[in-house]
């Protein structure tokens, strides 16, 4: 039973295992073809690439932008984009940058709560430019602070939680025209972080969508069967792209699986090909 996973994260951003390794982990899972989608980084692609053409499995170039909406943290999924572009690289790499003003900061109000943390350890552990929460969670697991990265977040890190601090983001407006302006298909990620629901989330996604939102990610591992319902619904109202994907993680995700989420998800193969005919049309 083949299936495609156009959402999956490795060590270049907050996941745990190497390009190499989720695609031979998807190649079990017969995944015939998946997306990298690092956070607002793509320098994993060419190792997936290159496992990708040996093991058999189609790699569509992808990224995750963060973004912010003024109301909540939104994340927009990238595709089929010229990834080597020297513009759009330079627009992830200030994305990056911006983690590294705020996380130290991060790292200061955990100490101050009387946690020995410092964010030496937590650069040491991500082992890569893309350095986020999740590796401060895993710092903090590593340390039996916490008992999981869901704890690490619950406890400290979500918004609202003494150690959180807001970041530096582009608008999704923003983020949707940097994947544009690299020949890319900009979808939005996980929708229930729109943290609206009925006609407002279908007013922000037509919005969005305004901006040349090309997509919505419909099939996830924690959606819910009304939820997929419904965002299928809306996908289809305003004539947007459906998208999927698991949001693999490794050690921070435990319960998610490459290609099978949480044992049920399966993204169908033919998605596939409006979007790839989409990102040709730009």
């Amino acid at each position: 039973m083949s299936r495609i996973d156009l959402h999956l994260h490795t060590t270049h951003s907050d996941g745990s295992l190497r390009p190499s390794e989720v695609l031979t982990l998807a190649k079990a899972a017969q995944v015939t073809a998946l997306a990298i989608t690092d956070h607002d980084i793509t320098a994993g692609l060419p190792e997936a690439l290159t496992t990708g053409e040996a093991l058999g499995i189609e790699v569509i170039p992808g990224v995750e932008v963060s973004s912010f909406d003024g109301k909540s943290e939104l994340h927009i999924l990238g595709y089929c984009m010229n990834w080597q572009d020297p513009l759009f690289d330079s627009r992830l790499a200030a994305l990056r940058a911006s983690r590294h003003r705020r996380n130290p900061l991060i790292i200061e109000r955990l100490r101050a709560a009387g946690l020995d943390v410092t964010y030496e350890e937590v650069r040491a552990l991500a082992g890569t430019d893309s350095v986020g929460r999740p590796h401060i969670a895993q710092l903090l697991m590593n340390k039996r602070y916490v008992t999981s990265a869901k704890d690490a977040f619950d406890r400290y890190l979500a918004e609202g939680r003494p150690a959180y601090v807001a970041r530096e983001l582009p608008t999704p407006a923003e983020a949707i025209g940097w994947i544009r302006e690299a020949k890319g298909v900009a979808v939005l990620a996980h929708p229930t972080w729109v943290k609206e629901s009925g006609e407002g989330l279908k007013a922000c996604v037509t919005a969005l969508k305004e901006a040349g939102l090309g997509g919505i990610e419909v099939h996830y591992s924690t959606h819910t069967k009304a939820q997929t319902s419904s965002y299928l619904e809306l996908g289809r109202q305003l004539n947007l792209l459906i998208t999927g994907g698991s949001d693999f993680h490794g050690v921070t995700k435990p319960d998610i699986d490459v290609g099978r989420g949480r044992g049920d998800l399966k993204v169908n193969p033919q998605l596939l090909v409006p979007l790839k005919e989409a990102a040709a049309r730009l």
